[in-house]
């Protein structure tokens, strides 16, 4: 694995402010109100059902808000403000602004008929980012960033879980993006491929890049999260540094989640 040297993330601030979101008439976020620094790493955690999810992919549009409003750096993600109302945009431009918010699944979503390295080079070929020498650089770059440099011509049913989640890592990275979302991304795992991603993401963290991860790997959230944030029916019920919020839980909520977690 690579060495990165630490450093002072100046972009990726994250402001989400009263975002409600329903299906079928069931509230599914209520009011959210949290904001992530340039370069902070945030684990949220919840019971299943909690909201966790939709709120990561509102911050990217992956789903629309009901109410409320989702920012990167002051930007409106999948939107604009016209006569004191938000208005959603067109499609390209909502793809444009959702390249600053990269997300790793639970599932890899690798193309299967693609190599490693045609995983991460798909992106910034097709929106014209790079041409394709300087895509296949950067792509064997962030192959050996993740541990993989001898697998650029692999295809994924050729990887482990772990490593098929660790090109799905550097494809997210591809574009560069401003913030990292992962939605449980151990969860599919077999228990003995769960360390190789967590060390993945935890040198992420000390990069200095802003994440928010969804997780249930409470050991994880402890070691590499600086704040903490509790979920539960669609609202932030208790956040803090993790020491304070998983060693002295103050909501009795939290408190009967880490219970049944840790034991």
């Amino acid at each position: 694995m690579s060495t990165v040297i630490a450093e002072t993330a100046t972009s990726g601030l994250v402001e989400i402010h009263n975002v409600h979101k329903s299906f079928g008439g069931v509230e599914v976020l209520s009011g959210i109100d949290l904001t992530v620094q340039p370069g902070e790493v945030v684990a949220l955690l919840g019971p299943s059902g909690s909201g966790k999810s939709t709120l990561l992919r509102t911050i990217n549009h992956l789903e629309s808000v009901d109410r409320g409003s989702v920012t990167v750096d002051g930007e409106l993600i999948g939107y604009e403000l016209r006569g004191g109302r938000l208005h959603e945009l067109h499609e390209r431009e909502i793809l444009r602004r959702r390249t600053q918010v990269g997300i790793v699944f639970q599932h890899f979503n690798l193309f299967p008929h693609l190599t490693a390295l045609e995983n991460i080079v798909e992106a910034p070929l097709a929106l014209k980012r790079l041409g394709a020498s300087d895509a296949r650089e950067l792509a064997l770059g962030l192959l050996d960033r993740v541990g993989l440099a001898d697998k650029a011509d692999a295809y994924p049913r050729q990887l482990s879980g772990g490593q098929q989640q660790r090109v799905a890592i550097a494809r997210a990275l591809a574009l560069k993006p401003k913030v990292l979302l992962f939605d449980e991304p151990t969860s599919a795992l077999d228990p003995e491929l769960v360390g190789e991603v967590l060390e993945v993401i935890s040198d992420l963290a000390r990069f200095g890049t802003t994440l928010i991860i969804v997780t249930h790997e409470i050991g994880f959230a402890r070691q590499v999260a600086d704040r903490v944030v509790f979920l539960d029916h669609g609202t932030v019920i208790e956040e803090g540094r993790p020491a304070d919020v998983l060693d002295h839980p103050k909501h009795p909520r939290t408190r009967e989640f880490l219970a049944k977690v840790l034991n």
